[in-house]
């Protein structure tokens, strides 16, 4: 199979090639950036793969950084843009399920292809189009199927993330994964408890934003892979499965928020929750402040919609996935257009203007006040005047006094 007309994406890096063949190498294009082109997707990054060695490479070209050079990678900024070259490899055992022990140069691109974990990202491609298919990639890739390279088993004890990556891809894609992968899948996912957090939250935050992510959870679901997930056990699977039926998140925050929202977790336990997953902190702000709103969200206050402006998004989101009503959205949505002011930094006085007017005095006190009339101003009980904020401010102090 050849595509004859390549992206730009490849195009400009076809120089980077051209070189290596000059040189007696062979260079492919590889993994994501091929496979994304066959199925019209927008292009990421653009893999090279050789056999030449990495001082073979570097000797090449005058400006190389060793990105991960004890892999046999090298990346390349003679053509503006930075591409990664990878020297054909094999790779020993994983005994830690994630990175091979030692990794062995080789001239074969057979040989480097096979390491790979799915047909449809075995798949190379020459500077002229012309795709290379040892696997039979382009006809999973038809069929719209997941399938791991060779033996399943193999390739999940390799590295566990990959079935991550299965479900991944299959929500991404809306491809079926294999029943051989999918019984490695079934059979192996207690290893994913040996895989780094961080690791297995971006391909699950990855799946549940995947168009078809419903069938991927109801999926993990059923063959138990979501019981070796970070976190403590949820049990409401099934009502996420269903909103994700519909609609899906569009960013991690939506993707913790829906996971969250119709748990029975008090914050603390939700905060507890989201530092096992190791999220940062603004994904935990995030979820803490949108989801309380949510499960109360016929009984919200102004005030409390006027707390959550910076997480708005995320709330609109989540409420959608719900299936809140377009009416009590729009009801939200008007009570928050119409609010007088969308920060403190919007009021008519600060703590500056009282001091100087003779008002307060610095001190926990002037704080304080300035809350309360951030609270009144906000709820439409005081105008947000200069002259009235400093008669709302001259009357707490009597009231102090």
């Amino acid at each position: 199979m050849k595509i004859d007309k390549l992206p730009q994406e490849f195009v400009q890096a076809q120089p980077i090639l051209a070189n290596l063949e000059q040189a007696g190498y062979e260079a492919y294009f590889v993994g994501g950036s091929v496979r994304d082109t066959l199925l019209g997707a927008p292009i990421h990054d653009v893999d090279i793969a050789s056999s030449a060695f990495p001082e073979e490479v570097k000797v090449l070209f005058n400006r190389t950084v060793d990105t991960g050079i004890q892999h046999g990678t090298v990346m390349v900024l003679d053509h503006g843009e930075g591409y990664e070259i990878t020297t054909f490899r094999t790779e020993s055992t994983y005994t830690d399920f994630r990175r091979p022990d030692s990794v062995t140069f080789v001239r074969s691109l057979s040989e480097d292809l096979k390491r790979r974990d799915f047909t449809i990202n075995a798949l190379a491609m020459r500077h002229d189009g012309e795709v290379v298919d040892l696997f039979d990639g382009l006809s999973d890739m038809k069929n719209g199927i997941i399938r791991a390279v060779g033996d399943a088993e193999t390739r999940f004890t390799e590295d566990a993330l990959r079935m991550m990556r299965a479900l991944r891809f299959s929500a991404q894609l809306g491809f079926r994964i294999a029943d051989d992968t999918r019984q490695a899948l079934r059979d192996l996912a207690p290893n994913l408890t040996k895989i780094a957090v961080e690791r297995i939250r971006v391909e699950f935050e990855k799946m549940l934003m995947g168009f078809n992510a419903a069938e991927s959870l109801k999926l993990a679901l059923d063959d138990d892979v979501i019981n070796y997930l970070p976190g403590e056990p949820l049990k409401i699977w099934d009502n996420i499965i269903q909103h994700l039926a519909t609609h899906q998140p569009a960013d991690a925050f939506a993707v913790w928020s829906l996971v969250l929202v119709e748990t029975d977790l008090t914050l603390s336990q939700i905060n507890r929750f989201l530092r096992n997953w190791k999220l940062s902190r603004e994904t935990i702000v995030t979820v803490m402040t949108v989801v309380p709103l949510a499960r109360q969200i016929d009984k919200v206050s102004t005030f409390d919609l006027y707390q959550s402006l910076p997480y708005k998004k995320t709330l609109f989101e989540l409420l959608t996935m719900l299936g809140v009503s377009n009416g009590t959205i729009e009801q939200i949505k008007h009570i928050i257009d119409m609010l007088p002011i969308t920060n403190s930094s919007e009021l008519a006085i600060q703590g500056g203007d009282l001091i100087r007017e003779g008002v307060m005095t610095p001190g926990p006190k002037l704080g304080q006040c300035l809350k309360k009339i951030e609270y009144a101003v906000v709820n439409g009980d005081l105008k947000n005047t200069r002259e009235s904020l400093i008669q709302y401010a001259k009357e707490q102090v009597n009231d102090d006094n």
